[in-house]
């Protein structure tokens, strides 16, 4: 069972698309970022994260989102609730987590984490 956590907490996953390599992908953390496609009709892109300490999907994240990519994004793997904010800064909507992890880190530990926008370093310079 998955788990996916947004800024809200957690909620069960509903998406109920295929993941079809057009209105949906699935990205490798290895994906080459100057190959990245998707198109006007890619609804949602979901990005591996094989472990924690492989942080290559915040840059995918990053890079989708400067090239326009407006569509869901979601991070799946291996994040961990003290990398959340860096995920939504990076510009991931939403992460998928295992039920372990879940049980391992509750959903407060997440929610913790949910005022990304006032916690980043800008903000922490502004006072």
């Amino acid at each position: 069972m998955t788990v996916i956590v947004r800024d809200s907490g957690f909620a069960a996953d509903d998406w109920t698309g295929e993941f079809d390599g057009v209105t949906a992908l699935d990205l490798a953390s290895d994906s080459d970022p100057n190959t990245l496609e998707f198109s006007e009709a890619t609804t949602m892109i979901r990005v591996d994260f094989p472990s924690f300490a492989d942080g290559r999907g915040f840059t995918l994240a990053r890079l989708l989102r400067l090239r326009g990519y407006k569509g869901r994004l979601r991070a799946r793997g291996h994040v961990i609730a003290d990398q959340y904010a860096m995920a939504r800064r990076s510009g991931f909507d939403e992460v998928e987590i295992d039920a372990d992890l879940a049980a391992r880190q509750p959903e407060d530990q997440w929610i913790a984490r949910a005022s990304w926008q006032d916690h980043d370093y800008q903000a922490r310079l502004r006072g």
